[in-house]
């Protein structure tokens, strides 16, 4: 609001109060970068304008999460043992001790996942800023699928995307 009235101030020299923006008629009703239409001020939204409800969200998010704590500790047994912790399926007692098996291939597996699942992210914005990008964004993505092609048949040959 205030840049607005920092552009465009309320009194003019166009004999109409300022109601036209600077250099143009003051019958000309047409839009000028979105600040004039139909001859009517309007807002300028400025990004950053409501930290006040960034902070109130950062400090109800804390509270939450210290109120959950803290009924943790309230409702939580009291006295556990050595009985009340051990693992108990279906009756029987476990036998060996519960440890997951991952094998190194499934990390990586996942690393794969993700590195080729992130071009994704960059293809979109570039997908729908094709038409002003124009031949060097061609070019510059056609470098990147290059780039992720080469990095995807060094994983094929070293085997890392086989399972077994």
């Amino acid at each position: 609001m205030a840049l607005a009235a920092a552009i465009y101030p309320s009194s003019g020299s166009d004999g109409n109060g300022g109601d036209s923006a600077p250099g143009r008629a003051s019958g000309d009703n047409t839009a000028a970068a979105g600040y004039w239409l139909e001859g009517k001020r309007t807002q300028v939204q400025i990004h950053g304008d409501n930290w006040i409800v960034i902070l109130f969200m950062v400090v109800i998010a804390g509270f939450m999460g210290m109120l959950l704590l803290t009924l943790n500790q309230i409702v939580a047994p009291a006295k556990p043992n050595a009985i009340k912790s051990m693992p108990y399926e279906s009756g029987i007692p476990d036998v060996r001790p519960v440890a997951p098996r991952y094998t190194p291939r499934f990390y990586v597996v996942a690393m794969l996942f993700v590195v080729f699942d992130l071009e994704v992210v960059f293809i979109y914005p570039w997908a729908v800023s094709f038409d002003h990008l124009g031949l060097f964004g061609f070019v510059d993505m056609v470098i990147f699928l290059g780039l992720l092609m080469i990095g995807y048949v060094y994983a094929w040959k070293k085997g890392a995307l086989e399972w077994v």
